[in-house]
């Protein structure tokens, strides 16, 4: 058996770890070393004002139809907007746009203030530069634990070449 293996084996000893149940900030250690994309998501509100947050909980679900999801915390300010949305947009942000990912996880109404947008035919306003963008109708709505699950249908997407932006151990950077 090969070194890497043994490691991994002693790893995952029964004497080590503990229960997620007791120990909250290990299960957040334990998930920050799980290297995630940064995207933003925007929508416009019941009021047609603009919203959008940071996050990290994209992924595909299907390619027939085409199915993405992420999340959001239930008790977020911007949860409601997003939950009755109709439509949203997702943005993949490149390594040159920490920038934005800060303005849309910040605290605040002025999201879109410093950030330069363009507007997807759905009227959606996106962050220029984002390496994909995803154009999505909503789909379903789950419950998931402290947050909610969007399921969103992707009409339409546009992509550029670029490297992505990462959020790793709490930080965020690029690959390279």
């Amino acid at each position: 058996m090969n070194e890497a293996v043994n490691s991994l084996s002693f790893a995952f000893d029964d004497d080590h770890g503990l229960p997620v149940d007791e120990d909250r900030r290990a299960f957040r250690i334990a998930l920050g070393r799980y290297p995630t994309g940064v995207a933003v998501v925007t929508a416009l509100d019941m009021a047609g004002q603009a919203v959008g947050i940071t996050i990290n909980s994209f992924a595909s679900v299907s390619l027939d139809p085409p199915l993405v999801l992420w999340s959001i915390e239930e008790h977020s300010a911007f949860a409601p907007a997003f939950i009755e949305a109709d439509a949203y947009a997702i943005s993949v942000l490149a390594a040159d746009q920490s920038a934005v990912a800060q303005a849309f996880a910040g605290p605040g109404e002025h999201r879109f203030r410093d950030c330069e947008t363009q507007e997807t035919r759905l009227g959606i306003p996106v962050p220029k530069g984002a390496l994909a963008v995803f154009e999505c109708r909503r789909f379903a709505l789950y419950p998931g634990g402290d947050h909610r699950i969007l399921l969103g249908r992707v009409e339409r997407v546009t992509t550029c070449a670029g490297e992505p932006l990462v959020f790793h151990e709490g930080a965020l950077r690029g690959l390279g």
